[in-house]
Order: structure tokens, then C-alpha cells, then sequence
């Protein structure tokens, strides 16, 4: 049974997703959403089903909890949204406002990303695979996503890695691309 037929919107935010508000956004200075980026996150790394990804985007992240989390301290980072790896899905932001996800960035010559971005975190790492679960939300969330924002479209669908190389890997060499533009497809053709 597919999700987003049942997916419905409401000033950016999502029916099918659980809210948890951060206060790490802002407006978006053009208004405009023509850009997917995706990204992963685990805290600490290669740990799941943990409290910090939740905490950290909504700014009240215990940075004592865990030596790695040290280099958070006074860090304000979000993203739209959090699929784990069960597949839940979690909204932080509106997708009319921006995020900020991306950090220093650039797409097609344009620097600046957050201004014209959804940012999507898997809950993962580069070096372990995504679960199918995953792929599935992640499949209905950017169908829904281009249906609602025609100017995403397959092609302004990138990774983080792509719009900030040398400085992040992710989505990560785990992150089967073929696999999700395939599904993607699947959609457009059947």
C-alpha cells in the first residue's frame, strides 16, 4: 500500500509525520523549494534508536551524555526531516522555511543551499546500509515532496556530498542511489 496518496499538507508540514519542532530555521529569503538534498546522521556514530539526533535539532542536546558529542556544544543545526531506521518519520521544520542542514554549499554554480532546501537525514552512517523501510519512507516523502514542489524534480535530487565535497561525505558510499532513483521511477512509469 503506498503512503502518499494519504500524505497531506499543511503549511509545509506533513500529516504522516510525527512533529518535533526545532528552533533552528528560519524564512526562506526567495520563498523558493527546488532543491532534495540528503544526508545521514547517527549519535553518536553507528548508534540507532537513540534520543541525541532529536535533541540536537531541537537545541537541548546533552553534550556530556557522550565524548563525541563535545564538538556540538552551542551547535544550531537541523533538517526538515529524520527517517530512522524502522522507518518512522520526523518533522522539524516546515518546508516553507529553511533549515539549516546544508551549511557552506553550492549547487550549479549557486551557493547558499538552505535558502532553496528540503533536507532529509537518514538516521545511518556511510559505512552501513540503509534499511528497506528507510528506502520506502524516503521513496512516498519524495514523491510527496515533488507533487507539492513541482521545481524538485529527479534531477535537483542530490546528496550532501554533492553540494559540499571535501568537506561531507554523506548520504555515503552505502546509500544505494540506483536503487532509489529506480523506485522513483517506478512511479512515474507504472
Amino acid at each position: 500500500m503506498s503512503l502518499q496518496p494519504l500524505i497531506q499538507w499543511h503549511q509545509g508540514w506533513i500529516n504522516r509525520a510525527r512533529h518535533s519542532q526545532s528552533p533552528f530555521f528560519n524564512s526562506r529569503p526567495q520563498g523558493e523549494i527546488s532543491l532534495l538534498v540528503i544526508h545521514n546522521i547517527s549519535l553518536p556514530a553507528g548508534q540507532f534508536g537513540l534520543p541525541y539526533i532529536e535533541a540536537l535539532f531541537q537545541g537541548c542536546l546533552d553534550c556530556d551524555a557522550h565524548p563525541s558529542f563535545a564538538d556540538l556544544q552551542g551547535l544550531e543545526v537541523s533538517a526538515h526531516f529524520l527517517i530512522r531506521r524502522n522507518g518512522e518519520l520526523v518533522q522539524f521544520v516546515s518546508c516553507e522555511d529553511r533549515a539549516w542542514h546544508a551549511g557552506v554549499s553550492k549547487f550549479n554554480g549557486r551557493e547558499g543551499c538552505n535558502d532553496f532546501a528540503v533536507g532529509i537525514e537518514l538516521e545511518g552512517t556511510d559505512d552501513l546500509p540503509f534499511t528497506d523501510l528507510q528506502y520506502q519512507v524516503l521513496r512516498e516523502l519524495t514523491l510527496a515532496l515533488m507533487a507539492e514542489y513541482p521545481d524538485i524534480t529527479q534531477d535537483r535530487i542530490v546528496g550532501h556530498s554533492d553540494i559540499a565535497p571535501g568537506r561531507k561525505t554523506d548520504p555515503g558510499p552505502k546509500f544505494d542511489w540506483a536503487r532509489y532513483f529506480r523506485e522513483l521511477s517506478q512511479e512515474f512509469s507504472g
